[in-house]
């Protein structure tokens, strides 16, 4: 079930028997129709593990079950919305980050140091993420929130991206991820995160950036 951008801080979603979407606690702003909301503690569709290894990860974000016949309007914090829409292959996004997405997509865990190693594990120590990110697969639409606004920028081998990790939102592909440093030590005494660092992503894919590097 697609959603239809309202504005560029809401979202409304179509939803039909048989058919359920995920969305986070409070980001219902309004609803027609028939339609229930419920606490959702099977951890969506990557069942209880996918909850324990979000609850590990300390990015265990609430979620409501959302069914029923009718539409609902989603938003929240009147952050900007913006909606990826999948055709099967997986999106990788800070669980804080997500607004709403389609029960059809299987949710699951990946910890970022599989990719990163020990940087990707310094990532979560520098910029205050999680060292976990949750992972979307299959086919369907994601409703994700971000400061300002979010820009695709594309993955090629011959030009990966180098984003500030306060700056990333999520991403898409065969993509692999490094932090890196963007200062020498001496220049990093007294800076807790930001620019003295970079998160460079490789390979085939997107990555979606907000426009601040302000935190939800």
């Amino acid at each position: 079930m697609p959603f239809t951008a309202l504005n560029s801080r809401m979202v409304e979603a179509r939803i039909g028997p048989g058919q359920r979407l995920f969305s986070q606690r409070g980001a219902m702003l309004a609803y027609r129709g028939e339609v229930s909301f419920t606490p959702n503690i099977q951890g969506g569709q990557g069942g209880v593990g996918s909850m324990l290894g979000r609850r590990i990860a300390g990015e265990a974000t609430p979620l409501m079950t959302v069914e029923g016949t009718g539409t609902v309007m989603f938003g929240h914090g009147g952050h900007h919305v913006h909606v990826v829409d999948l055709t099967g292959e997986t999106l990788y996004v800070e669980a804080d980050r997500l607004l709403a997405f389609d029960g059809s997509l299987h949710q699951g865990t990946m910890f970022m140091g599989s990719q990163g190693g020990v940087m990707g594990m310094v990532r979560g120590q520098v910029t205050g993420q999680g060292l976990f990110t949750t992972t979307l697969k299959g086919v369907g639409s994601v409703a994700v929130m971000a400061h300002g606004g979010v820009i695709e920028l594309p993955i090629t081998p011959q030009r990966p991206v180098h984003v500030d990790p306060q700056a990333y939102v999520a991403h898409r592909g065969d993509v692999r991820n490094k932090l890196s440093t963007a200062l020498g030590w001496r220049d990093m005494v007294g800076r807790g995160s930001g620019e003295a660092f970079q998160l460079e992503l490789s390979g085939q894919g997107t990555v979606y950036v907000q426009a601040s590097e302000e935190k939800l």
